[in-house]
């Protein structure tokens, strides 16, 4: 089915922008909000009806009536950010996302999909790691744990048709670069192009479950065409894992270069391992397709031509 009408929070941002792109090649016309705080107003498609707006404003109603579902996907969500204001990450994490739920439900919208995070398992030991393994350690991941609790809320209460989607390392075109301690995967690629020595935070040991950003859009499509997925929640990764050092390595080869990593202090507040149990997800015809030598290849791709190539003189913490 398509010609739905779907409004997507965070439109500026990474997946928002991906998602966005997704939805109007398959027919549908999207709504997109963003404060442009963290997004990028040009990596907004231009067939997007943009609203520059706050998730924490009262007039989000409006902007939703007559939605067929919404993607719920602002949010504050670097790890070290939240560290440091812990205030302002529970205003747009816990304040902003009960914003949303409560402007869905006045505006007569019963379907939101909405982004958790595989933070929530970071003090877990159990890999792979299924949904009920909570295990939240940071402010971050405390933030959206009390999200959690409100959705649960607006299901039980207000009927609200939800799908929870724990995100594991999402990677791919537009992929946040800009932020304190930019994401792994883009990091590394501006550097290597630039010939710049990469970061790595620790040892290089630390383990991710990486996921291409198109097999996440095609769950998230599936969101709004199976009604399995109503009143779910979800992990959305590969279900395997790599180290830094590892995914280092690959880019290298890749690239052609033998730049050395710039070792610093570890992060704090970051698990060791993250390794997504997906059966729940393939139990609903979901499975990853993009190997991670695959997505390499499209990032670096994207990331010489859309970001090295037009903004020379832009720096990389």
């Amino acid at each position: 089915m398509s010609g739905r009408r779907v409004v997507i929070t965070g439109v500026a941002g990474f997946i928002g922008s991906n998602l966005a792109q997704r939805l109007l090649a398959d027919g549908d016309s999207v709504v997109g909000i963003d404060n442009l705080a963290y997004g990028v107003i040009e990596q907004v498609p231009s067939a997007v009806e943009f609203h520059k707006a706050d998730i924490r404003h009262k007039g989000l109603e409006r902007l939703f009536r007559g939605a067929d579902a919404v993607f719920h996907l602002a949010a504050k969500n670097c790890i070290a950010d939240c560290e440091q204001d812990p205030l302002e990450s529970s205003d747009i994490n816990v304040t902003g996302s009960v914003n949303v739920f409560e402007s869905a439900r006045r505006a007569g919208v019963s379907r939101v999909i909405y982004a958790e995070s595989s933070a929530l398992y970071e003090g877990s030991t159990v890999f792979p790691t299924p949904e009920t393994e909570l295990a939240p350690r940071s402010i971050y991941a405390l933030s959206k744990h009390a999200e959690m609790v409100f959705a649960d809320a607006y299901a039980r209460d207000h009927g609200l048709r939800l799908t929870a989607l724990r995100y594991f390392g999402v990677y791919g075109p537009r992929q946040d670069y800009r932020r304190l301690i930019p994401p792994v995967m883009s990091a590394f690629i501006i550097h290597l192009l630039r010939g710049t020595r990469p970061t790595i935070y620790g040892d290089g040991s630390k383990r991710r479950d990486f996921v291409y950003v198109d097999d996440v859009n095609d769950f998230h499509v599936r969101c709004l065409t199976d009604d399995r997925t109503v009143g779910r929640t979800v992990n959305i990764g590969s279900g395997s894992s790599v180290s830094v050092s590892e995914v280092l390595a690959k880019l290298q080869a890749l690239m052609g270069t033998k730049a050395s990593p710039d070792f610093r202090p570890d992060l704090p507040a970051e698990a060791f391992e993250t390794r997504a149990d997906i059966s729940v997800a393939r139990s609903l015809g979901w499975s990853p397709s993009v190997n991670l030598d695959s997505g390499l290849k499209r990032s670096i791709d994207y990331i010489r031509e859309h970001v090295v190539n037009e903004r020379a003189g832009a720096s990389v913490q």
